[in-house]
C-alpha cells in the first residue's frame, strides 16, 4: 500500500476498535484498562507493518 494517509487512518480505526471493543460499557461508561490500550497499540503496530508498501506479503 503506497498511500501513508490511507495507512495511518488504517492503523488508528484498528486501535480504535480494539479499545471500543473491549471497553467495559456496563453503566455507560466505557472503562479502559491500561492491558487493554497496549492490545490496542499492538492491533494498530500489526495494521501498519502488514500495509508497509513494498512488502511481499505472498507466501511461496
Amino acid at each position: 500500500m503506497k498511500n501513508r494517509g490511507l495507512r495511518t487512518f488504517l492503523s488508528i480505526l484498528a486501535g480504535l476498535a480494539v479499545i471500543y471493543l473491549g471497553s467495559n460499557q456496563r453503566d455507560g461508561s466505557h472503562r479502559v484498562s491500561n492491558t487493554l490500550l497496549l492490545v490496542a497499540a499492538a492491533a494498530a503496530l500489526v495494521v501498519w507493518q502488514l500495509t508497509k508498501p513494498g512488502a511481499n506479503n505472498s507466501t511461496g
